[in-house]
């Protein structure tokens, strides 16, 4: 393959969520979550699996920070635990909360790594939870009172906000199929939740702005939705519906002043939408500077009259039929697409110009071993696979990027193994290898890799 370069201040890091890897679940003042309140209950999550302890980092961050900068990365995305900040959601903040975000960005800073902080990362404050969670309206409210004390302290420091993480898996598989916490599994729900979770990050984002926040953006995980048969009508039909729920319902009313009229009638065939009241869609087109975008799979569809849908796309189902991933798949059963990739920054640049984009999550989960189980001898992961996989969507961002799309950077998910929310610990995202019992750090064939990707800015 001909050696491929990047733009220059091409931005090269990666990224990790609170919940997955601080543990420290009662430690400072920290209140408890919907996610520590999900993972205790028995069924919810991977053989009872939390987070209590994750990857300790809330410990071992300053040993973390010096295992990032000794790979090279330019940029480090790291959630911000809301709960550390308010344990009961609102109130004054729990200064030695925010005292360990400090210090995460100082030896960040130390080490030449830039911080990108994203406020929220489904660790909702459990008294939330229990008055309806995104469902409540007070919630979005509430929220950017929280983003303004996160930046009161860190603005001086981090230029890039980002307010949400994939409110897609916040609403549909919280609220909808339930599979994630709160656990909810109710369309009306998840559709309200979609909407105060987008006017959360509106109010929080003018919140950032008339604090004097530089750069303010939000991370969506669009799917490239495609038909099962290009030439069948049906199957059009079904991507225009799929399109609706999974990224135009996000995209529109962020980035085009509101929601589309096809989503509308969707949504109001299973709940009025008194919920959208006037003004929301100004305020959540608040204007953003970067546009974060997590990829990992397509998405393909047939439409069928005795499609069984899926309740994570609410109303889907006597219409749509989700079509099992075929070919090479990840441990998640993900299929492996790299080109979906480029034809998604495609479409998001045409439809939606004018934002810059960074990929903000990109990575794969494989079976990895190491120490005395690994195959590649002691303390060695020969990750291959990941090596692979992440070569292929490296080369469709830069094919995006000779296409002319604006994309600032690659964040790659994730720096280290961690909790991975309903599957718990048994699937392995990380370039660094944790293990659980000792807490050892042991960076993969593919982090040493992408370190060389990094130094010589391309492949």
């Amino acid at each position: 393959m001909s050696e491929l370069r990047f733009p220059e201040n091409f931005v090269w890091g990666a990224a990790t969520a609170a919940y997955q890897i601080e543990g420290a679940a009662r430690d400072d003042g920290r209140g408890p979550s919907i996610w520590d309140t999900f993972s205790r209950t028995p069924g919810k999550v991977y053989q009872g699996h939390t987070g209590d302890v994750a990857c300790d980092h809330y410990h071992r961050y300053a040993d973390d920070v010096a295992l990032m900068a000794e790979l090279g990365l330019r940029a480090y995305r790291f959630s911000v635990a809301w709960p550390r900040i308010q344990p009961d959601g609102t109130g004054p903040v729990n200064p030695r909360g925010l005292d360990f975000y400090d210090r995460l960005t100082d030896t960040l800073l130390e080490r030449g790594i830039d911080p990108i902080v994203t406020l929220y990362h489904w660790d909702l404050p459990q008294a939330f939870g229990d008055r309806g969670g995104w469902t409540n309206r007070d919630t979005a409210e509430h929220f950017a009172t929280y983003a303004t004390a996160v930046y009161a302290r860190l603005g001086d420091r981090v230029g890039t906000w980002t307010t949400l993480n994939e409110p897609w898996c916040s609403a549909y598989l919280g609220y909808g199929n339930g599979v994630h916490a709160p656990g909810e599994q109710d369309p009306a729900a998840a559709f309200t939740a979609v909407h105060h979770l987008l006017l959360g990050h509106g109010l929080a984002a003018r919140a950032l702005r008339a604090a004097g926040a530089r750069t303010v953006g939000i991370t969506l995980n669009p799917a490239d939705v495609l038909p099962a048969d290009p030439q069948s009508a049906a199957d059009a039909a079904a991507v225009r519906l799929v399109d609706g729920l999974h990224n135009r319902i996000f995209f529109d009313p962020l980035l085009a002043g509101g929601y589309p009229d096809d989503v509308r009638e969707h949504v109001a065939r299973i709940v009025e939408p008194t919920f959208i009241r006037d003004g929301d869609e100004k305020l959540i087109a608040a204007p953003i500077d970067l546009l974060g975008i997590n990829y990992y799979a397509p998405t393909y569809v047939a439409g069928r009259p005795d499609g069984a849908g899926d309740a994570a796309y609410p109303g889907t189902d006597g219409a749509v039929h989700f079509v099992p991933p075929a070919g090479p798949l990840t441990e998640m059963g993900w299929m492996i697409e790299p080109a979906g990739l480029t034809r998604l920054l495609e479409r998001i640049a045409t439809d939606y110009p004018g934002v810059p984009l960074m990929i903000t999550e990109n990575g794969a989960a494989f079976p990895d071993k190491a120490g005395s189980d690994s195959p590649d001898g002691p303390g060695q992961v020969i990750d291959t696979d990941r090596i692979a996989y992440l070569d292929g969507h490296l080369r469709a961002a830069h094919e995006a990027i000779s296409r002319g799309v604006d994309l600032r950077g690659y964040l790659v998910w994730s720096f280290m193994d961690n909790f991975e929310w309903a599957e718990g610990y048994r699937k392995r995202f990380g370039i660094v290898h944790v293990d659980y019992l000792t807490q050892r750090r042991t960076p993969k064939a593919s982090a040493r890799w992408y370190q060389e990707v990094i130094s010589r800015n391309g492949l």
